[in-house]
């Protein structure tokens, strides 16, 4: 390297320029002597972003103010021999020296060209600053390009990817290995070409593991520029430690010392690339003041969650080894696929001096050797499947309000839960009177945030009222012992796919630094109309997502918490029951719900403290209309219960002989078939077999529950066909079967009388404060006189039997409006 100087009066000197031992922060330190007694050095750093070469002289004695120009000559091979007649050596032991000596070192490259052809449009660029008039620079520039010849340089890399894990479905890490072997060592043939793109592919079933989000914060775009603009970075001014998801390891042929750094996970959509996910790697040698930086893109496909990430543009700097180390552990942001086997990713290499041209090499597969937590392997049939259920109240007494909890889970390797139905004992109520509903806007409005971004958005405006929130829920996903939790709200909801009620569960998916918008999973509630028991039906609700914006949720648990004061109420019965839920496996074909498996499984619960609960309900009965014998009245069953006491679980009503069945007004009852079509509870019965009118006042729900009395077939079962109150409702109908027969007085083996008994055997355990039922008189009744009522005493035998067990029998008269004989008297009794 030489120097040509120009000092005015003196003339033009040659002088040696030494490549000097560069001071902290600098890649390489210049210097040259001026005339006798002056030297100047200038460092030589990396300009950011660019990674172009930045010399800068500073400080230049003030007294070399007569040196008129400079022009400075950099040997690209310093220790060829076409440089030996203006090599310089120094005497030894003297102030001087000679130029015209050859070099005994090994040839080896100083400067090289970029790889990258054209760029006519390139330029070195000079500035200049004075003693005089500091600061003011005088700026000049040289075109440098174009660059040609790209075509005779050549790039074989290797690449090595390798999970941490040999387990199947197991959080792991992952190693990236990219060697460029270089021309380096080789000071008059071409340098290997710079990697321009770099595109790597992970094999399908590897996937990102939500449980990564625990804990995991994000790197800003200040963040990481300031990265880029520091060789030290101080605490807590860069990317986040809680950000970094790997370690760098980067070797080049241009210097002996190792670049080390970290990958950090970027702020989802405030990226350069306005997405999800992405990434930022930071490599750095301090002392040389190099820091490089890429971004680089994380694709996750919708339908199979398959990783693609993508590093383009990249620095052109030559790299001979590049080592990327995705963290182990139970955090790990991968997964392993959920089989055994060889599983081989795919690369996919783009050079600075052919952007046209792709190399694709060959990578090494890595092998998955056993089961979940070092199992056997899976076997290519139907994975296993073996969901748990725990379910229960928080305050078990009888008869009381209590928060209800439903935890469903699964097992790593298991089939993902795609549906789930649950009937809850009998007996566990919700008290739905003054809750409005979520519409069907409010639940539209939520679908709309199901969007990366929007669940803040959600969180912070709810799309339902507070006031028809019912409860709450968690959902734990991911693969390993550490699960990602999101949580959610359960609201009530209107009629959905057939049923009168619905709820709706409304989820941030906000775990970490990812916002994948809200989860809205929408599930019919039903009713048994005859038992009252509730339960969630799987045919009538939404699946639950597998995959969401590219991330397989690898649901692992559901928490349901129905803790609103004074909505779930205990059974009055302290018969043991239980919880059952029929789980829908995925089967081999998530997307398909053909396979799916149903498992059943079930949560013991019994209620406590029934003995504590009175029983002492009431029941009165009149007549209305004709009291003669022969004559049809109407009958009117009027029955009131008290607040707190245990519910009627059996029902029996024997009237006294003066009543009978009128066989000549009753119709044909409706089938069961008939009863059952439309929407049911009796819809489609023909009008003659409708008997009256029944009316139940419940303080579980807005309003009362009404509807007719149906005289209904039972498909021979019994004799005498039932008679069902068909109740209707807002939220729930529920028919209320009454079995009629006779029970017969004999004498010597002679029937001598036959009353009439009616039996309701199943009575939903739930608290009904007032219900009564009517029968039609006259030429639509049901029952007939056999006396005139106004003379005699006539009573109905009235047996209750409680859901804890306790009785109640009276007796219970008929009243009926007789007519009167005298100053406020009436003939005969009632």
């Amino acid at each position: 390297m030489t120097l040509s100087d120009a000092l005015s009066g003196v003339g033009t000197f040659t002088e040696p320029v030494y490549n000097l031992a560069p001071n902290p922060g600098e890649v390489a330190k210049l210097g040259f002597p001026v005339a006798t007694n002056f030297f100047i050095e200038g460092g030589i750093s990396l300009r950011p972003h660019s990674y172009g070469l930045v010399a800068s002289f500073t400080n230049i004695n003030e007294a070399l103010k007569e040196l008129d120009g400079v022009s400075l000559t950099l040997w690209g091979v310093p220790a060829d021999s076409s440089h030996d007649a203006l090599r310089f050596q120094q005497i030894p032991g003297e102030a001087g020296g000679s130029f015209g000596h050859a070099s005994d070192a090994r040839p080896t490259p100083y400067i090289t060209n970029p790889t990258a052809c054209g760029g006519s449009e390139l330029n070195a660029v000079f500035s200049v600053d004075s003693w005089q008039a500091p600061g003011v620079l005088a700026n000049a520039s040289m075109p440098f390009g174009p660059i040609f010849g790209c075509d005779r340089l050549t790039i074989e890399p290797k690449i090595e990817v390798q999970a941490t894990a040999n387990s199947a479905e197991t959080p792991t890490g992952l190693n990236v290995h990219l060697q460029v072997p270089q021309t380096y060592d080789n000071a008059y043939g071409l340098a290997t070409s710079h990697i321009d793109d770099i595109k790597v592919t992970l094999p399908e079933g590897m996937s990102l593991n939500p449980s990564a989000g625990s804990g995991l914060g994000y790197c800003t775009d200040a963040q990481f520029a300031y990265e880029a603009g520091t060789f030290e970075p101080a605490f807590g001014s860069g990317c986040p430690n809680d950000s970094r998801v790997g370690t760098v390891h980067v070797h080049s042929p241009a210097l002996s010392e190792e670049a080390t750094g970290a990958l950090f996970v970027a702020k989802p959509f405030e990226n350069p690339f306005h997405s999800l996910l992405a990434l930022y790697l930071v490599a750095r040698i301090p002392d040389r003041g190099i820091v490089a930086t890429a971004a680089g893109l994380v694709h996750a496909d919708p339908v199979t969650g398959q990783l693609t990430t993508t590093f383009d543009e990249n620095p052109q700097l030559p790299i001979s080894d590049l080592s990327l180390r995705f963290k182990q552990g139970a955090t790990s942001p991968l997964t392993t696929p959920p089989a055994c086997g060889a599983f081989t990713a795919e690369a996919d290499l783009t050079p600075w001096s052919a952007p046209a041209e792709h190399h694709f090499p060959p990578i090494p597969p890595f092998e998955i050797t056993s089961g979940v937590n070092g199992g056997p392997c899976p076997t290519g049939g139907l994975p296993p499947f073996h969901p748990g259920l725990i379910a229960g109240s928080t305050n078990n007494a009888a008869g009381h309000y209590t928060p209800f909890y439903i935890r469903l889970s699964r097992q790593d390797g298991e089939q993902e839960i795609t549906h789930f139905s649950i009937k809850l004992p009998p007996g566990v109520i919700g008290k739905l009177a003054g809750i409005p509903l979520c519409t069907d806007q409010q639940i539209a409005k939520a679908l709309s945030r199901s969007h990366e971004g929007m669940a803040a958005l959600e969180e912070a405006d709810p799309s339902c009222p507070a006031a028809s929130e019912v409860g709450h829920t968690i959902v734990e996903a991911g693969v390993g012992t550490v699960l990602a939790q999101a949580p959610g709200k359960i609201y009530l909801a209107g009629p959905y796919h057939g049923a009168p009620i619905s709820v709706v569960a409304i989820t941030d998916a906000h775990v970490g630094p990812f916002d994948l918008g809200t989860v809205v999973v929408r599930e019919a509630l039903k009713v048994n109309p005859e038992t009252g028991e509730v339960f969630v039906d799987s045919t009538g609700s939404d699946p639950l997502p597998h995959i969401i914006d590219g991330i397989p949720t690898h649901l692992r648990e559901i928490r349901i918490y129905m803790d609103r004061p004074e909505f779930v109420l205990n059974p009055t019965s302290c018969e043991p029951t239980s919880t059952a839920s029929t789980v829908l496996g995925s089967g081999k074909d998530f997307v398909s719900e053909a396979d799916d498996n149903p498992i059943t499984v079930s949560s013991r619960f019994q209620a406590a403290d029934c003995a504590a609960l009175g029983f002492k309900p009431k029941l009165s009965f009149r007549l209305k209309g004709g009291t003669k014998r022969s004559q049809v009245p109407a009958f009117k069953a009027t029955l009131t219960a008290r607040k707190g006491d245990a519910n009627i679980a059996h029902a029996e009503v024997i009237l006294p002989t003066s009543e009978q069945l009128e066989q000549s007004n009753v119709g044909l009852p409706c089938t069961r078939v008939q009863f059952a079509e439309g929407g049911g509870n009796g819809e489609k019965c023909p009008k003659s077999s409708i008997l009256g009118r029944a009316r139940a006042v419940t303080p579980i729900l807005s309003e009362p529950l009404e509807g007719p009395v149906i005289f209904r077939s039972n498909g021979g079962e019994r004799k005498i066909p039932d008679i069902v109150a068909a109740l209707h409702g807002q939220e729930i109908n529920i028919n209320l079967v009454g079995w009629i027969d006779s029970v017969l007085k004999r004498k010597h083996g002679e029937v001598v009388s036959a009353r009439i008994r009616n039996r309701f055997m199943v009575v939903p355990d739930a608290p009904v404060s007032k219900f009564t039922l009517e029968l039609f008189g006259g030429s639509h009744g049901l029952l007939v006189n056999t006396t005139n009522l106004c003379r005699g005493r006539h009573e109905a035998e009235v047996n209750f039997t409680a859901h804890n067990g306790k009785r109640r029998d009276f007796k219970a008269p008929l009243k009926a409006k007789c007519p009167k004989h005298g100053k406020g008297k009436k003939k005969g009794r009632h």
